[in-house]
């Protein structure tokens, strides 16, 4: 009994078990695919603190010719609207990401239940919104003239609150993990379905819970769009859309020589950072970001896998 309880933890059945040429080539495909990912961050980043001469005569490299500045002394010229813009995707991204995962939840929790007898009506309905966009116009009219969000944070945040994907992923994950007998027994004990939703479901979910905040963490934080559409003053919009913004006035100076001509007659840079400034902007927009998976880590690969298995 003992032996057989070993080998059942260990996992130690054959039939379970990888040969030793699949283990290599699974390890083998998995290191050239973080070396796809990770190899051109690497180049950004050397491309970033290069010489823009050296990178315009003998193109980009892994390890900068000239180590040079430049690119990010020009950012740092307009450093106040850039710490300005991070703070205001910084609280789009954590606001956003809170209230989206717990709307999620409370839309998902309900349709998982079996005698909740409306299930499959509001399953389908969130559903077909994957499928059906009511077009650019009435949704920009929504957010302006019925809610009045032009020119308000609220506008970067509620336009992507909701998300129908994550939806049906988490309603999987609650219909498939969150056992029944145990919501039963807290009906049972007298509890409502407020505190068994806060108490069990949402402690028993936290795979699925961060993997949509890790998800809707970078949708947030990538956004530039929304500040495009509904921001009109430049003091409130995103380090993304400043960011491009900036690269499309370096793009514009860099292709128009009588602009160049006059940025030099007024004792301009001689040597206009214009690929490796892109680099620099690239740095500082991901950099943030890539902080966050380290946090969701631990149940990220469970709660993907998990709540996909079958609708």
């Amino acid at each position: 009994m003992e032996n057989t309880t070993s080998k059942t933890l260990t996992g130690s059945n054959p039939k379970n078990r990888l040969s030793g040429t699949a283990s290599a080539l699974i390890n083998l495909i998995f290191a050239i695919y973080s070396a796809i990912c990770i190899v051109p961050l690497l180049l950004i980043l050397s491309v970033s603190f290069s010489d823009e001469q050296s990178v315009l005569t003998k193109g980009y490299r892994f390890l900068p010719e000239t180590f040079n500045l430049a690119a990010y002394r020009f950012l740092i010229k307009d450093i106040g609207q850039i710490a300005h813009s991070y703070g205001i995707s910084i609280a789009v991204t954590v606001i956003g990401t809170l209230l989206s995962v717990m709307v999620i939840a409370l839309y998902a929790y309900p349709i998982s239940r079996s005698h909740f007898t409306a299930a499959k009506f509001f399953t389908f309905f969130v559903f077909l919104t994957m499928l059906i966009s009511g077009g650019l116009v009435p949704w920009y009219l929504v957010y302006v003239q019925m809610l009045d969000l032009k020119d308000t944070l609220w506008s970067l945040i509620m336009p992507l609150i909701m998300s129908s994907f994550w939806v049906l992923i988490m309603r999987t994950f609650f219909k498939e993990t969150v056992p029944g007998a145990v919501l039963e027994s807290a009906k049972i004990d007298g509890a409502g379905e407020l505190r068994i939703f806060f108490r069990i479901v949402l402690p028993l979910s936290l795979p699925v819970l961060a993997t949509v905040a890790l998800f809707q963490t970078l949708t947030y934080w990538n956004d530039w769009f929304l500040s495009l559409v509904f921001i009109t003053d430049n003091h409130n919009i995103s380090v993304q859309y400043f960011l491009y913004k900036m690269m499309m006035n370096i793009q514009y100076l860099s292709s128009n020589p009588i602009a160049m001509a006059e940025i030099t007659r007024a004792g301009g840079m001689m040597n206009f950072p214009s690929e490796t400034v892109r680099m620099a902007m690239v740095v500082v927009g991901v950099g943030p970001i890539v902080f966050a998976y380290p946090f969701f880590q631990k149940y990220f690969v469970k709660g993907l896998t998990v709540g996909s298995v079958k609708g």
